[in-house]
């Protein structure tokens, strides 16, 4: 899978992520957040060197999906393997800020 740069049109529910088997990137943020804009670029570099799937999510007050993983600040990007959680990163602006990440998943 590649970087996505839209946002889905609808978000999955909690229990169609939690059954995605493999490896799965969620950015939750908002179009019109500066912050989510800045994270962009080593958001896509990092995706760049591996094989998950990703799924940007608009957030906001009202959306179950950011609400079960408790997102409170844009973009916030959680990893999952099989499911289950193995990572997250808040408000990243720079390649080195996406090392949790790294250190969680295998590179292609």
């Amino acid at each position: 899978m590649s970087y996505m740069r839209a946002y889905a049109a609808q978000e999955p529910s909690r229990a169609a992520i939690d059954a995605t088997p493999g490896w799965q990137l969620l950015e939750f943020g908002a179009p019109w957040c500066p912050h989510c804009s800045a994270a962009q670029a080593p958001v896509k570099d990092w995706l760049a060197a591996r094989d998950i799937a990703h799924l940007k999510i608009e957030d906001g007050k009202g959306r179950p999906l950011g609400r079960s993983f408790q997102v409170r600040l844009w973009p916030t990007l959680v990893l999952l393997h099989d499911g289950q959680e193995v990572a997250r990163i808040v408000r990243p602006r720079a390649d080195a800020d996406l090392a949790a990440l790294a250190a969680a998943t295998p590179t292609t």
